[in-house]
């Protein structure tokens, strides 16, 4: 008899985005019978079942003090680490308050900021424990998904593309909105995962699925000043879901529209 292959979901700082994305796989998920078995997924059920678990799906950023103590207790109890959507990849939008300081940002929150025990930074996964894939998005792609889970239950390598959004536009014929329309866009720097829906609706990229594998930085800054972007209108845009992706980051930091 075959051993169930034991799944945890676990939540940390997020907005549960893309443990929804996950509930909408289920369906697919059951269809592998006994051979899976949910073992803690607090979105959907109650029921917890100890560990080791084969596989741990992490959603959120590490961004008070127990959430380290939290992941470091995942990450010993699990054989493969995966980790969805932008808040664990990269920190999130709450990364924000990683280019302040985040006492400034609590005392104008909250009526007892004396209250709140909160770390400095709102951190990536990555930064505290081993990780064995990063899934990118905000929210994640649900086929993507599928597939990097579906790698690891059956123990090959995830198919997952890191070229850019612009090969997406080129795949749905969408002309390049930057060309045609002037209008700014972070395609050319993120990774493909979104099927370039703000670009085929007019829209520029927002970056949601955060940096592609070899981004330009230099070059789409560049681009972005001769369409008029102003240095402050750059950084806004590179600032947003993964504004703490090392590209986006120090691309926001350092730009310079006079180069």
């Amino acid at each position: 008899m075959v051993m169930p292959k034991k799944i945890a979901v676990w939540k940390f700082a997020s907005c549960d985005g893309c443990q929804l994305t996950l509930i909408d796989c289920l369906e697919e998920l059951m269809a592998l019978g006994d051979r899976i078995q949910i073992a803690e997924f607090r979105e959907v059920s109650r029921a917890s079942v100890e560990g080791p678990f084969d596989l741990s799906i992490v959603e959120g950023s590490v961004s008070v003090p127990e959430d380290v103590h939290r992941i470091r207790r995942v990450r010993e109890n699990s054989q493969y680490l995966l980790t969805i959507g932008a808040c664990a990849t990269s920190g999130g939008i709450q990364a924000l308050r990683n280019i302040q300081a985040a006492d400034e940002f609590v005392s104008a929150v909250y009526a007892h900021p004396d209250y709140i025990d909160t770390l400095a930074t709102s951190d990536p996964i990555a930064s505290h424990v081993a990780v064995d894939f990063e899934l990118r998005g905000c929210p994640i792609n649900r086929s993507q998904l599928l597939e990097v889970i579906n790698a690891y239950l059956f123990d090959r390598k995830p198919q997952i593309a890191t070229y850019s959004v612009c090969m997406e536009c080129k795949r749905r014929g969408t002309p390049c909105i930057m060309v045609s329309r002037q209008t700014p866009c972070l395609g050319p720097v993120t990774q493909a995962g979104c099927g370039a829906i703000c670009p085929a609706y007019g829209r520029g990229c927002y970056g949601c699925f955060g940096p592609m594998e070899t981004p330009n930085m230099q070059a789409l800054t560049a681009q972005l000043a001769s369409l008029g972007e102003t240095e402050e209108q750059i950084r806004r845009s590179l600032r947003t879901f993964n504004t703490n992706a090392p590209p986006f980051h120090e691309a926001a930091e350092y730009v310079d529209t006079d180069d």
